[in-house]
């Protein structure tokens, strides 16, 4: 039996990590159908029937799922899960709403967040906010799994011709919903998938200080990130937050400033290829975990930054 991939997208393009998680399935089985729940997406179906790993293409197109709303989408999942041995998707926003109900309709117990592929049945996932790493075997017929998309590679996004097939929709979920959306427009790289991440934690004091933030990370095209204590101070909005409860990011350089590095913020970032660290206090956790670390006051120290990042575009000019 193939492997189900239920692909994320906004009716015109896929979300990036709908290529992470399709590396992923492929892992488990070569035979990958991809499954588009929209309203007028052939424009995402076409560019997912491009991606030379996806054999086939299922679409399901209602006005009621112009807008992601899971209620709506887990009934079509089930229905179509029948004719396959694995469901998979990420496990960030859409993954986690998602998922779930599939696999309590499926009766089936959820593998989530997954690191590693090691066989169509066995899977290595983090456990203890990512301190220990858990081989999972599960032998119930279907697999209900939710990948880290951080962890796996991007597949070919091109070359690929799969045939897309239509499927009937189910009924609109009466008792839930769609009220409106509120986007954050934003000129920076996209936080999960971002090359450079600089994060701002505690230490920052108040929101107006996320200014040297800002000013660091327009000079290194980098996107903003935040601990959640400084989330929850209402320094910054919860779509930066960086963390177990929050994103996992695995960026080339990730700049911690004014974190201490609790175990859950260490949780999303540790991965990350080169970590520096910010910090007045030199017992801080996160000197523990990075590769660079300055003990300073991060109001002396990022100014400073900012004169030699502007010393450095000036060279380059």
């Amino acid at each position: 039996m193939a492997v189900l991939l239920i692909a994320e997208h906004n009716n015109k393009e896929l979300k990036p990590f709908t290529l992470n998680a399709l590396t992923a399935a492929s892992q488990i089985d070569a035979e990958v159908h991809a499954l588009i729940i929209g309203n007028n997406s052939a424009e995402a179906a076409k560019a997912l029937s491009e991606l030379p790993l996806v054999k086939k293409v299922l679409t399901v197109e209602a006005p009621h799922y112009e807008n992601f709303v899971a209620e709506n989408f887990a009934p079509v999942v089930i229905k179509i899960a029948e004719n396959y041995s694995h469901v998979v998707c990420s496990a960030n926003t859409f993954g986690k709403n998602l998922m779930p109900r599939i696999a309590a309709n499926l009766d089936t117990s959820q593998i989530s967040d997954i690191t590693k592929v090691i066989s169509a049945d066995t899977f290595l996932r983090p456990i203890y906010a990512g301190n220990a790493f858990a081989t999972v075997k599960s032998n119930d017929p279907k697999k209900c799994v939710t990948i880290r998309p951080t962890s796996f590679d991007t597949c070919e996004s091109s070359g690929g011709s799969a045939p897309i097939e239509k499927v009937d929709p189910s009924e609109e979920f009466a008792s839930t919903k769609f009220v409106k959306r509120e986007e954050i427009k934003s000129d920076r790289p996209e936080l999960g998938t971002a090359r450079v991440v600089v994060s701002g934690g505690r230490g920052m004091q108040n929101g107006d200080n996320f200014k040297l933030i800002t000013a660091v990370a327009d000079k290194l095209n980098a996107a903003i990130g935040a601990s959640r204590a400084a989330v929850d101070a209402g320094y910054i909005s919860n779509d930066h937050q960086v963390g177990q409860t929050g994103k996992v990011v695995v960026p080339d350089l990730y700049i911690a400033v004014g974190i201490s590095g609790a175990i859950q913020h260490l949780a999303g970032m540790k991965e990350s290829k080169i970590i520096v660290a910010i910090n007045k206090d030199g017992e801080a956790p996160i000197f523990s975990v990075a590769d660079y670390g300055l003990e300073a006051d991060l109001f002396e120290a990022l100014p400073q930054f900012l004169e030699e990042l502007n010393k450095l575009n000036t060279i380059q000019k």
